[in-house]
């Protein structure tokens, strides 16, 4: 992991090998609360700073990206890979799944330079429709 950060430019500090670690492990697309929540046990000297910090930083290097299902809500996501995302409205999860967002006409964008594609589905998910 520390090899991935230097490779970007990324000073490779004990906090942020973490915080890739867990970015990497966890696929939940977590908020920074719940990295911080998540983490602060593990590194008590954690603090939220660090944790913005060290995202803007992952960012900026494209190890991550910013994914805004819900506009109050910014979460994160180390898929980099263009993917589609579906949020259950019933349990708040996130899921991951393929797709060929390439393929989507954008006849009407003639012109634009398109920088980033997002597909964003919400419904009911497998598990929270079995409880319905």
């Amino acid at each position: 992991m520390s090899h991935e950060l230097i490779r970007r430019k990324i000073r490779p500090s004990h906090q942020r090998i973490k915080i890739l670690d867990y970015l990497m492990n966890q696929r939940c697309h977590p908020t920074v609360d719940q990295i911080f929540h998540d983490l602060h046990q593990e590194i008590p000297t954690l603090s939220k700073s660090t944790v913005y910090n060290t995202l803007n930083a992952f960012l900026e290097a494209q190890l991550i990206r910013v994914i805004t299902i819900e506009d109050h809500e910014t979460r994160y996501d180390i898929a980099m890979k263009n993917h589609g995302h579906f949020k259950c409205d019933s349990c708040g999860s996130i899921y991951d799944f393929t797709i060929n967002i390439d393929d989507f006409a954008t006849g009407e964008l003639n012109g634009f330079q398109i920088t980033d594609k997002n597909i964003y589905f919400k419904g009911i998910c497998p598990r929270c429709s079995q409880g319905l």
